[in-house]
C-alpha cells in the first residue's frame, strides 16, 4: 500500500507530510522543513523492532518493552530524522503546565542519562544541538519555532495541559528566556486525538468552560446525552496561541488523528491503553549559531 494512503486524514489542509527515510515512517510539517537550521519530526509505530501490543517502534522504557528494543527504536527514528541519539532531552511528563529552559547540559536525559525528576510538560531553548522530544499517545505535542532569534519550544498538551494553557507557558517562557516576540513565532500542533475520537464527562467539560471565554464553548466543546462531551483539543489549542498572540497564517494544525489512525500511530483510547510511545522531536542544527 502507498505510504500516503496508510493515514486518515481529517480534512484537505496538507498541514502534515507523511516522509519514509531508512526504513522508518515518521511524520513532518511543510511549514518548517524550510527552515535550514531545524531538524523535526513525529515518530509513528512503523520501522522499529518492538513486539506485540508495542510493535513496532515504541519509544517508551516504561511501557514493559524490552529497553533494547526501545534504544534500538530509538536509534533508528533518530538516524532517519538525522540527529545524534545522545543529543535528545525528555522530560518527566505529568500533564503539568510546567516549561523548563534545556541546554546541552541536559542532552541525553531520559535516554542515554538518568531521567528528569521534577514534573515538567514543556522545553524550550536557543542551543544549537539539543533535540527536544516529548512522549504521545493522544496527547497534543505543539511545536513552535522562533527564526528571528533561532529559539525553539515543544509541549506535551493533553487536555489537563491545554485546559491550564501550557501552549501560552511555552510561549512565555519563549519571552523571558530569549527575547521571542509573538509575531515572529511559527507553531504547529501536532498528530494527536481529533474531536470526533475524544468523548469527555462533565468534570471535564466544566474545566474548559471556566477557563475558555464562553464565546469558544460551542467551537471547543460539543454536548451530547448523560453528561459527555467530545472535546476539540486542536480548536482548544489554536485559541491558546491565537489569544497569546500567534498570527492566524503561522498557525498549522495537523490533519491526522492518532486514534483514527491506531494501527499506524500510538492511541491510549484506540489501542484500549495496549500501547507503545510515539516522539515528537524538535531541534536546532548544530552549525547554525544561536542570538543569545
Amino acid at each position: 500500500m502507498e505510504m500516503t494512503k496508510i493515514f486518515i486524514k481529517k480534512n484537505s489542509s496538507h498541514t502534515t507530510r507523511i516522509v519514509y527515510n531508512k526504513g522508518v515512517t515518521y511524520l513532518e510539517f511543510p511549514a518548517l522543513s524550510d527552515f535550514d537550521f531545524l531538524v523535526h519530526g513525529f515518530s509513528t509505530r512503523l520501522g522499529g523492532v518492538s513486539k506485540g501490543d508495542l510493535k513496532a517502534m515504541n519509544l517508551s522504557f516504561s511501557r514493559g518493552d524490552d529497553p533494547k528494543n526501545v534504544m534500538e527504536n530509538y536509534v533508528r527514528i533518530a538516524d532517519a530524522i538525522g540527529f545524534p541519539v545522545e543529543n535528545i532531552v525528555t522530560v518527566k511528563q505529568e500533564h503539568t503546565n510546567l516549561v523548563e529552559r534545556v541546554g546541552k547540559k541536559q542532552m541525553g536525559r531520559g535516554i542515554i542519562q538518568v531521567p528528569s525528576e521534577q514534573g515538567c510538560d514543556g522545553m524550550v531553548t536557543n542551543e544549537p544541538g539539543v533535540i527536544l522530544a516529548t512522549s504521545h499517545a493522544d496527547c497534543v505535542p505543539i511545536y513552535f519555532v522562533d527564526p528571528k532569534k533561532k529559539a525553539i519550544g515543544l509541549c506535551h498538551s493533553g487536555w489537563k495541559g491545554t485546559v491550564h494553557l501550557i501552549g501560552k507557558e511555552t510561549l512565555n517562557k519563549m519571552k523571558e528566556e530569549f527575547q521571542s516576540e509573538m509575531k515572529d513565532i511559527i507553531a504547529c500542533i501536532g498528530p494527536s486525538i481529533c474531536k470526533d475520537c475524544y468523548e469527555v464527562s462533565e468534570d471535564v467539560a466544566v474545566q474548559f468552560k471556566y477557563n475558555f471565554p464562553v464565546f469558544y464553548h460551542k467551537e471547543i466543546l460539543k454536548e451530547k446525552v448523560d453528561g459527555k462531551y467530545q472535546l476539540d483539543l486542536w480548536r482548544a489549542n489554536e485559541i491558546i496561541l491565537l489569544e497569546s498572540g500567534i498570527l492566524p497564517e503561522n498557525i498549522h494544525t495537523t490533519d491526522i488523528c492518532t486514534c483514527c489512525n491506531n494501527q499506524v500511530l500510538f492511541s491510549h483510547r484506540g489501542n484500549q491503553g495496549k500501547r507503545g510511545n510515539m516522539m515528537a522531536f524538535l531541534g536546532l542544527i548544530p552549525q547554525i549559531q544561536s542570538i543569545n
